[in-house]
């Protein structure tokens, strides 16, 4: 099973640039997009129908803001929009998949770079996802938790920790909310695979050829609950595709 997790920054944007051919290419199972920025009135979702998937889509209230969307091959038992918090299912966050060997989350969290408001609703939102995973682990077989988490983790994840040990993303707070979900159960599958490769990056900033001089941040994450563990054959960060100032990341399960 192929699973890729990809904040696309605009889907229509995404579409443009060759996202569709690329999608075809990828032959992925489940396909988790993030910050589509659009209602799927807006796009056709046919286009993604011709190549084999079922389309679940979960956008923001506000127009040309977050959102996000679930493209599976897999038919699911139940799909779950959001989380049941107005705050935070009004900007379109979290699409669960449940299916029978796990449920597939895919998820949006807030970035708290535009002030101390957000970053107050970051926190917030981190309190109530930690919550809800304590509550799923009860409820579904397994859990593989992907999407852009807007924090790094450790400095082996962002080009230069030194300077941005201030900056949103990398907080002290954010990251040991992330020591926190992974000692609870989750691990985060890439570092499970290359546990100590540097300069392994899924964002770079649109400012000063950050991307081609590789100076980024891993964001984004497949998490995956310990008893899945085994389960995981590869865990990529697709860094050579450019449809956004993301890039796709891959899963592959046995």
């Amino acid at each position: 099973m192929k699973l890729i997790s990809y904040n696309v920054n605009g889907i229509r944007a995404a579409l443009r640039k060759g996202f569709l051919d690329w999608l075809k290419a990828s032959d992925a199972d489940v396909v988790a997009l993030q910050e589509v920025k659009s209602t799927l009135d807006q796009i056709s979702p046919a286009m993604f129908e011709d190549l084999g998937y079922n389309v679940y889509w979960h956008a923001a209230g506000k127009k040309g803001y977050s959102g996000v969307a679930t493209l599976s091959r897999i038919t699911p038992k139940k799909v779950h929009y959001g989380i049941g918090k107005e705050l935070f299912d009004m900007e379109g966050r979290v699409l669960r998949l449940d299916f029978d060997e796990f449920a597939f989350i895919n998820t949006y969290f807030p970035s708290g770079t535009t002030g101390e408001i957000r970053q107050t609703i970051k926190y917030e939102f981190l309190d109530d996802i930690y919550e809800l995973s304590k509550d799923l682990k009860e409820a579904v077989p397994g859990i593989i938790w992907s999407g852009d988490y807007n924090i790094c983790h450790k400095a082996i994840d962002i080009h230069d920790p030194v300077s941005n040990k201030k900056s949103s993303g990398f907080l002290p707070e954010e990251r040991a909310w992330m020591d926190k979900f992974t000692s609870s159960g989750f691990t985060d599958t890439f570092r499970l695979i290359h546990p100590e490769i540097p300069h392994q990056y899924t964002w770079w900033s649109y400012r000063a050829n950050s991307r081609s001089k590789n100076k980024g941040w891993r964001i984004d994450y497949h998490m995956a609950t310990e008893n899945l563990r085994e389960r995981v054959k590869d865990s990529k960060i697709l860094s050579d595709i450019v449809h956004s100032d993301h890039c796709p990341i891959l899963l592959e399960m046995d």
